[in-house]
């Protein structure tokens, strides 16, 4: 545990792969009746109070300074709550696999707002990437989710959104990092903020009926609270170690469990355009990894 704790690259992984398990689960608990909005607050609120119980266990104390509070409502809105509606709304329409495929866009994406924000000087290699990554993403986008089934160009960019948001929460992440911070105790402020944000939303929607739909997968809900919190505790650990275009490249690992796991076991097929488009997308990301690491 203490290898992994302090290696990169088995962050990422691990990172990944957990990232990538909550497409699988988000669907089926759709199907189950359970909203969007209600299964990103069991999400944010599971994986808060385990972090918070156990950084409380290590003798930890959550910070409540007023950078701390900015930080977990920040990273709340762009990192969780946002990004969650989007993906569990457009994921049955879309697919599991199809919306993997987005959160490959994350790295490109990620260096675009490092770009913009002046943390990262642009050059000639990261910008050819961009571009390509670019093209891939519109190939993948005019697909419209699974072969046979097209879905509306609104659901479809409302995935694309997705990894917007997750970027611009990369970015800030690092930016604004609370100096000495623990990074469980980041990940547990910003998701007990992120539950605090849905469950008002879920109040003045109205879709607070659905929460006990949860009831009806108690087994879906463990495991997908427990796979959150160990997720996060790891994500955060990663952003320290490996920093936000480094943690970015979880996408890659998130698409392929996302992509496996709808084709063998919800039964999702993809046009053969997606997948095109999919690899020139991983082209794109790969040539501005290559910048960043000259960089």
């Amino acid at each position: 545990m203490n290898l992994l704790w302090h290696s990169a690259i088995s962050l990422l992984v691990v990172t990944g792969a957990l990232l990538g398990l909550t497409l699988p689960l988000g669907k089926l608990a759709a199907a189950a009746g359970v909203a969007p909005t209600v299964w990103s607050l069991l999400i944010s609120a599971g994986a808060g109070l385990v972090l918070l119980a156990a950084f409380t266990l290590r003798g930890g104390r959550l910070g409540l300074s007023p950078g701390h509070l900015r930080y977990y409502c920040v990273v709340a809105a762009l990192s969780y709550a946002i990004p969650n509606l989007l993906m569990f709304s457009a994921m049955p329409h879309l697919g599991a696999g199809y919306v993997g495929i987005m959160f490959t866009m994350t790295p490109m994406l990620t260096m675009v707002i490092s770009i913009a924000m002046r943390v990262q000087k642009p050059n000639a290699l990261g910008i050819a990437g961009i571009v390509v990554g670019f093209l891939g993403a519109l190939l993948v986008a005019m697909t419209r989710g699974e072969a046979g089934q097209p879905a509306s160009l609104g659901w479809v960019a409302m995935g694309l959104a997705v990894p917007v948001f997750l970027s611009m929460g990369n970015v800030y992440r690092t930016w604004d990092w609370p100096k000495g911070a623990d990074p469980i105790e980041l990940a547990a402020g910003s998701h007990l903020a992120s539950a605090s944000m849905l469950l008002l939303l879920a109040l003045v929607t109205g879709t607070a009926s659905s929460i006990p739909a949860i009831a009806d997968v108690p087994a879906l809900s463990l495991i997908q609270v427990i796979s959150a919190a160990s997720m996060f505790a790891f994500f955060f650990r990663l952003q320290a170690v490996g920093g936000p275009i480094y943690l970015s490249q979880i996408g890659y690992v998130a698409a392929a469990v996302g992509l496996i796991s709808g084709t063998l076991f919800l039964g999702e097929s993809y046009h053969v355009l997606t997948w095109l488009g999919a690899v020139i997308v991983c082209a794109g990301v790969a040539m501005t990894t290559r910048a960043q690491i000259r960089a």
